[in-house]
């Protein structure tokens, strides 16, 4: 499962808000991974997989159809993700009171994404893509702080790149004839 985690997180990192569906269902396959672990444990990973991967297509349906409402939906859940895996790494364990830290994290992924919709896509695919390689990796807590940093930095300078670069080529190009 660490490989797979890998490769979505690094999609959702450089791609995701060029590909907001794809953020969508790389944030359903880590909800539904989540999920899968805690609600069917002692099960075959193979399992687990299948399960993630089902919420992560069923995310990404959602997110061509219903765009707005599906990247809401994945915007509280990254941003209560991405606020749960902070106060991980900084050695937090919330317990039973996981929730609390989600669901203020969601909110303020919902802002985000209401308020500065391509930068918030932009910052919570980056914050997502790196929690996921983060997470993949065992690394110590200083190497992983600084990879996390590093990584978040990279997704956000890559994915701004191709945002502006989109603008200027749309800002040049001749007007289309009637």
């Amino acid at each position: 499962m660490g490989i797979l985690r890998i490769v979505v997180g690094a999609v959702v990192l450089i791609l995701g808000r060029k590909l907001f569906w794809l953020f969508v269902g790389g944030v359903g396959f880590v909800l539904g991974a989540a999920l899968a672990d805690r609600f069917i444990q002692g099960q075959p990973d193979w399992l687990i997989v299948v399960i993630a991967l089902g919420i992560g297509l069923l995310g990404a349906l959602l997110a061509v159809f219903v765009q707005r409402v599906a990247i809401g939906i994945a915007g509280f859940i990254g941003g209560g993700y991405i606020a749960v895996n902070l106060l991980n790494m900084v050695g937090w364990e919330a317990g039973r009171l996981a929730w609390i830290p989600f669901v203020v994290g969601g909110i303020i992924g919902v802002v985000l994404v209401a308020a500065l919709f391509e930068w918030a896509l932009i910052i919570l695919s980056s914050f997502t893509g790196a929690s996921l390689i983060v997470e993949a990796t065992h690394f110590g807590s200083r190497i992983t702080a600084l990879l996390f940093v590093v990584l978040l930095i990279l997704g956000i300078a890559i994915q701004g790149g191709l945002m502006r670069g989109r603008g200027r080529r749309s800002k040049s190009s001749p007007p289309a004839k009637a």
